[in-house]
């Protein structure tokens, strides 16, 4: 395979997509950083329904307008499902906080809790994304 020695750029990100001072100064040191360069930076949110709800993933059923809910006041970046367990990413941060008591999660759970037969959310954390089990 061919290979060629590059005469410019460096390890640095490419993009400065959620600061706007402008690139990072090549000096400057990114480790403990992550870099995305597939976007902006996601708040996470992980909610657990009363029951199953990896039935309802078709359209108008419960996943799609719990999601339609969420996107009232952000925009769902990724989800998961993993029976009684959805996971999210949203964006722009801090569209679900309350600064006055710091409850993001409890704010994100009655904007997602939507009213729905048989199917409801009784818990949600902001500690971040679930994978599913394999």
């Amino acid at each position: 395979m061919a290979y060629y020695t590059p005469v410019n750029g460096d390890a640095q990100p490419v993009f400065a997509i959620d600061v706007q001072n402008g690139p990072v100064a090549a000096s400057a040191s990114t480790a403990a950083t992550p870099v995305n360069l597939a976007g902006p930076k996601l708040d996470f949110f992980r909610v657990v329904a009363n029951t199953s709800v990896a039935t309802q993933q078709g359209v108008q059923e419960y996943v799609a307008n719990v999601i339609q809910a969420i996107q009232q006041k952000s925009t769902v970046a990724m989800y998961q499902v993993d029976g009684t367990v959805l996971s999210f990413g949203v964006y722009p941060t801090g569209a679900f906080a309350n600064a006055a008591t710091n409850t993001s999660a409890a704010s994100f759970l009655s904007t997602a809790n939507i009213t729905y037969t048989g199917y409801q959310l009784d818990s949600a954390t902001s500690i971040g994304f679930k994978l599913a089990a394999s």
